[in-house]
């Protein structure tokens, strides 16, 4: 008779996985950062899940999966979705963790984002909206609140998401801008909701009714930088990742 063995509270931690390669783009003995590619989320939601960026961290510095408030984001401040590329924060102490989170929570960083969207913008804007998640869909899709198809139960969640156009550029027949965009606030899919509910759709984010691009891994959207007061030296700073292939627009 076969006999599973159930998993342990002790082993609902980040697994180590050398093999996940990671882009390091800043360390020092509080903080490291990392630029995620898109396609690979940011940590694993089960103890069994060896393929996500919190694997490869955790590999090379294991001091990191003791810290946090949630076993597998060992240390990682924030998440990113799967599909997102860019900038991913890890502390890496418990006293650090603690405190850049407050600093999220008192909503004081700055994040700044690259988004390619379809068509073209002629000027930026701030979008506000309520956002809740879809009862209707058994997958996570945000919507505004004021649109829901039924009564919504969950508390909705005010996003603030400010854009300007920086570039142009086209595919075939298509236009495409990109949008340089500010957000204090992190409500889950934020920008790809917003932008969508203002008819600006990010490229390839198919959940959000843009058009798929063939052999595209996840969508035009990426996390270029993060300003906050350094948790050790309390000084002010920017980390910054390089730009993807498609913002590179002259």
């Amino acid at each position: 008779m076969l006999v599973r063995r159930l998993a342990e509270a002790a082993d609902n931690r980040v697994a180590p996985n050398p093999a996940v390669q990671v882009r390091c783009v800043f360390e020092d003995a509080s903080l490291l950062a990392f630029d995620k590619p898109a396609a690979q989320p940011v940590q694993p939601l089960t103890c069994r899940e060896t393929g996500t960026l919190m694997n490869g961290v955790v590999a090379r510095w294991p001091e990191v999966r003791e810290i946090g408030d949630q076993p597998l984001m060992a240390g990682a401040l924030h998440r990113i979705d799967a599909d997102t590329s860019g900038l991913v924060l890890v502390a890496r102490t418990q006293a650090v963790f603690e405190a850049l989170r407050g600093q999220f929570a008192a909503q004081t960083v700055k994040k700044t984002y690259l988004a390619l969207v379809e068509g073209s913008v002629a000027v930026g804007g701030t979008l506000e909206n309520d956002l809740v998640h879809d009862p209707t869909l058994p997958f996570c899709r945000m919507i505004d609140v004021r649109r829901a198809r039924q009564r919504v139960k969950a508390a909705p969640l005010h996003a603030v998401t400010r854009y300007v156009p920086i570039g142009r550029t086209s595919c075939g027949n298509e236009e495409r801008t990109l949008l340089e965009i500010i957000i204090y606030t992190g409500v889950t899919h934020q920008i790809r909701a917003q932008l969508s509910f203002a008819g600006m759709h990010i490229v390839n984010d198919r959940l959000y009714g843009a058009f798929a691009v063939e052999g595209m891994a996840g969508h035009c959207l990426h996390a270029v930088a993060a300003a906050f007061h350094h948790p050790a030296s309390g000084d002010d700073m920017e980390i910054r990742t390089p730009l993807p292939h498609w913002a590179l627009i002259a």
